[in-house]
């Protein structure tokens, strides 16, 4: 049955067990990985009412627990909360210490032990399983530095929006708005309608394996992470980062990038040149992007079109087109915009765009595994970072191209 609201789907699902919800979030799961025509709005409604009916029967359950004991004359005693696990110094301890093979002390033991059940209880609750039970989730600390670090490589995917969300679901996006009008006293307001736009993340992998000799063992933790941080920017994070450009989408397998998530019309979202671009170019590309989407624009191309390209380009009374800005951490500007270099864009092709409607999401944040297993004749031990990922272009009318003419 469909619902109409996430409230009439939990009303139908509070009365159910636990294990009959969680039977059910895995058929919508199985029917979204394999019925291409599925009713995606629908299933995240469900989805949504699911997860608040297990909710409230978790917290029903815990109440239960703590009724007043008849025999003691006191309630029993509830744990207090605990924090984030991933973020705890005991997590990161033991969980670099797993992977390096050493031992654990007991509260490291605990908070790792209590990780892996909320992960277990996680790929349970949203049937979207695809690890295997050995695999640990990095800790907040790690991935902070792999995704700062993302953005010091400066591109396209420090301007881009990032995610952290759930795949397969439905995320809002807003557009500009329109502005407020003046009003006649006592004279009838239309109600404006707003409009959002909306994306949704898929869950395509990406896998990366390190290899490092079994002397690994003796590694410091500190040592081991910063390694690792360097490889997982240098691997994973790289490899959204092309996606965000060049990316081809589902059919392939990949996240969906600007040049080929958004269609390109000559006149409309396109200026073509015959041989090099000139100063007028640029001028025309500010003129079709869509009201409301300048404001927080920039220019983005690659260095060699920087430098060879555009670099010289000149108005009639010899005024450059590109000025530096050797005063701040920024590139450049070209009629005022700021420059972003990029070199996954290709040679002469040039963007201009609000780049928060260019997004990238990882779902489960990057997932870690090691095997001394795969390598036992060479002495190595494999890690398996594994990262499940999407870019979309959020909203394709906020970008405008420039780009040598057939």
């Amino acid at each position: 049955m469909k619902f109409k609201s996430v409230a009439e789907a939990f009303n139908y699902y509070r009365t159910h067990s636990i294990e009959q919800i969680e039977r059910r979030a895995a058929q919508l799961k199985g029917t979204i990985d394999t019925d291409p025509n599925a009713d995606i709005t629908s299933i995240n409604i469900e989805i949504e009412g699911l997860k608040q009916a297990k909710e409230n029967l978790q917290e029903q359950s815990q109440e239960q627990r703590s009724q007043f004991n008849p025999i003691t004359g006191m309630n029993f005693a509830q744990p207090k909360p605990q924090g984030n696990v991933f973020e705890s110094a005991e997590y990161r301890s033991a969980f670099y210490k797993t992977l390096l093979g050493q031992k654990l002390e007991d509260q490291e033991a605990q908070a790792y032990k209590r990780a892996m059940t909320i992960m277990d209880a996680e790929r349970r609750a949203d049937a979207f399983n695809t690890t295997t039970d050995s695999a640990a989730v990095l800790p907040t600390q790690t991935l902070n530095e792999v995704v700062g670090k993302a953005r010091d490589m400066g591109g396209i995917i420090k301007e881009a929006r990032a995610f952290n969300v759930p795949t397969r679901l439905t995320v809002p996006i807003g557009t500009p708005a329109t502005k407020a009008a003046w009003h006649t006293q006592g004279a009838t307001v239309e109600t404006e309608k707003l409009t959002t736009a909306a994306v949704t993340f898929a869950n395509h992998e990406l896998i990366k394996i390190l290899s490092m000799s079994a002397a690994v063992k003796r590694m410091s933790i500190d040592a081991f992470e910063s390694y690792l941080v360097d490889e997982l920017t240098n691997s994973v994070l790289e490899a959204i980062a092309e996606a965000l450009v060049n990316g081809e989408g589902a059919t392939k397998g990949e996240g969906m990038g600007v040049l080929e998530g958004v269609t390109w019309t000559a006149n409309t979202n396109l200026v073509e040149y015959t041989t090099a671009p000139d100063y007028t170019d640029f001028a025309k590309m500010l003129g079709l992007l869509k009201r409301g989407y300048g404001r927080n624009a920039k220019f983005a191309m690659n260095n060699a079109t920087l430098y060879n390209q555009v670099y010289t380009l000149t108005d009639e009374n010899g005024r450059p087109l590109f000025v530096p800005d050797p005063r701040n951490d920024e590139i450049g500007r070209i009629l005022g915009k700021d420059v972003v270099i990029d070199d996954y864009l290709e040679d002469g092709v040039i963007l201009l765009g609000n780049w928060q409607y260019l997004g990238w999401n990882l779902a489960e944040g990057i997932l870690l595994e090691a095997s001394r297993e795969s390598s036992f004749k060479s002495g190595l031990v494999d890690f398996r970072a594994l990262a499940i990922a999407d870019t979309q272009v959020l909203v394709p009318e906020a970008f405008v191209q420039l780009a040598e003419g057939v």
